[in-house]
């Protein structure tokens, strides 16, 4: 029997192996967008009534995307150049600046909602939680919301290890925060991407673990992926599948 992890989330040796494997998302954006998937609408609609909204690590835009909206000032931002390329390109009506959350390029108690998906593992959480008490307009808040394989299904926890998927948070973890932030609503949904076995594959080359990788590492996650999808649970090639995920989100208003 495979079981789960005791862990809430990813773990990281100190700073400096965050940050090393952070830094793998400086490439494979295409990828990242044609595979990721989005958020659900009832994500963005925690953040329903502000009016100037910054999305830090924003990717391809997968959050991003939703929260548009046409008398909204949104404002993206990621550190990679080739997501804020891929972002540009797919959202021209958001405005894209590269940047981190440790050191926002915007002026004090200037926007209503910031928005972190996907990406709070890889902040240092102290400082990024600072910066975003300083943008945050009184009464601002901070929205932050991950996409979890469900691995509550044991084929998909099985999944989750061969393809080296870093960023599955235990069901029912809450994110550290600093003191600047209180909580003060959550969001926990279960949903289905319908998937083919090919994405799965692409999705496993979408993950920090694969990106950072020799090509005989990679050449082991395929040959792995390709075993356990075709011999051990009987998947035909190209064969549509049921992927389930979890959402958590998490709204936090300044303290």
């Amino acid at each position: 029997m495979i079981h789960p992890s005791r862990k809430q989330g990813p773990g990281f040796r100190d700073d400096a192996s965050r940050a090393h494997t952070a830094g793998a998302f400086q490439q494979g954006a295409s990828l990242y967008d044609d595979v990721r998937p989005t958020y659900p609408a009832q994500v963005a609609a925690m953040i329903a009534g502000a009016a100037r909204v910054l999305d830090i690590g924003a990717g391809t835009g997968k959050l991003t995307e939703t929260l548009f909206a046409p008398d909204r000032q949104l404002v993206a931002l990621d550190p990679s150049a080739d997501m804020c390329r891929v972002l540009a390109s797919r959202l021209p009506q958001v405005g894209v600046l590269r940047g981190a959350a440790e050191a926002l390029p915007l002026a004090d108690a200037s926007i209503d909602a910031i928005t972190c998906a996907q990406t709070w593992h890889w902040v240092d959480v102290e400082t990024a939680s600072r910066e975003a008490a300083r943008v945050a307009a009184p009464g601002g808040s901070l929205l932050l919301s991950w996409n979890t394989l469900d691995v509550s299904h044991p084929w998909v926890l099985r999944l989750s290890r061969i393809s080296h998927s870093g960023d599955v948070h235990r069901e029912g973890f809450y994110p550290s925060v600093g003191t600047q932030w209180v909580l003060e609503r959550e969001l926990r949904t279960k949903w289905i991407q319908p998937v083919t076995t090919d994405d799965l594959f692409a999705l496993a080359r979408t993950r920090s673990y694969w990106l950072r990788a020799n090509e005989a590492t990679r050449a082991k996650v395929e040959a792995n992926l390709a075993w356990y999808l075709f011999e051990r649970l009987g998947f035909a090639e190209a064969q549509l599948l049921p992927l389930p995920y979890r959402t958590d989100a998490f709204l936090y208003r300044r303290a």
